[in-house]
């Protein structure tokens, strides 16, 4: 008897917490973690915080200064920016403007953005900085943000002596 007054009891609690608790996000709706999306949509395996991409993709991809569809934007930490953010390039519309498609991002917490306006207002025009669209004013938004630069897809390559010298052990040559 006692135990099934226990398991009453602890029914009718669960229930009522279910009925008076927060509404929470959609099942369907997922948070998402910008290095979680980015990662996904790239398909570049890089884990760990943002700001760790930088140097994790060195010497493992390829890095630069020039966008590529595909390829991801790469910020340090910085301000408010704790652990760096990353963004895959959707769009190039310019050299000195893109688009990039990107999760928890400032009042779009948790949630992904799509093509979302980038510029580059760096004084050399080599994307070391950037400007970007702030959803909530409509605009680009005050800020600029530090860049590391461009992770692209493809991993790095040995040279091409080395891909000879293999290629002629796999032949059956000295």
């Amino acid at each position: 008897m006692i135990k099934r007054l226990t398991a009453a009891a602890v029914a009718a609690t669960l229930g009522f917490f279910v009925l008076v608790a927060p509404p929470t996000a959609k099942a369907d709706e997922p948070y998402w973690q910008c290095v979680t999306f980015a990662r996904m949509f790239s398909g570049i395996n890089i884990y760990g915080d943002a700001h760790t991409w930088w140097t994790q993709a060195q010497g493992k991809f390829n890095t630069g200064d020039r966008p590529q569809v595909g390829a991801v934007l790469s910020f340090p930490s910085s301000g408010r920016m704790s652990r760096g953010h990353v963004a895959v390039v959707s769009d190039i519309l310019t050299d000195r403007v893109i688009r990039i498609t990107h999760a928890n991002w400032g009042g779009s917490r948790g949630k992904v953005e799509e093509d979302v306006t980038v510029v580059d207002v760096s004084n050399e025009g080599d994307w070391s900085a950037v400007k970007v669209w702030y959803k909530p004013i409509h605009d680009l938004g005050t800020s600029v943000y530090p860049t590391n630069g461009f992770i692209y897809k493809a991993p790095t390559q040995p040279s091409d002596g080395i891909l000879m010298a293999s290629a002629g052990s796999d032949a059956g040559q000295p």
